[in-house]
């Protein structure tokens, strides 16, 4: 369970997961420990696929931002609880939310 951020129904968690290569987000449901929607830099239709002006890992982040929030928006999801993970809210952490925010989810 997490200490501090938790996903109800009606807000699931936004969770940032962050390695040397990939970011992956999950749109999770804690109360009923169910993923909702998912995204990651790995998949096939992402895989080195960079999204407006920025380039390389920050450019896939934003790419998986605007892939997860499309997805939540299609499951019925508009509002989330973001969960960075630990990370500081900066570079491709800060990307990927910022392109969810743009593409409607509201954090």
């Amino acid at each position: 369970m997490r200490k501090n951020v938790s996903g109800v129904p009606s807000r699931p968690r936004l969770s940032v997961f962050r390695s040397s290569n990939n970011i992956y987000a999950q749109i999770i449901d804690d109360t009923a420990g169910r993923t909702l929607a998912a995204a990651s830099s790995s998949e096939l239709a992402l895989k080195g696929k960079t999204a407006g002006e920025a380039k390389g890992k920050t450019g896939e982040a934003v790419a998986v931002g605007q892939a997860i929030a499309r997805r939540a928006i299609e499951a019925g999801i508009k509002q989330v609880v973001f969960d960075r993970g630990g990370y500081k809210y900066h570079g491709r952490v800060k990307a990927l939310a910022e392109a969810a925010r743009k593409e409607g989810l509201g954090f």
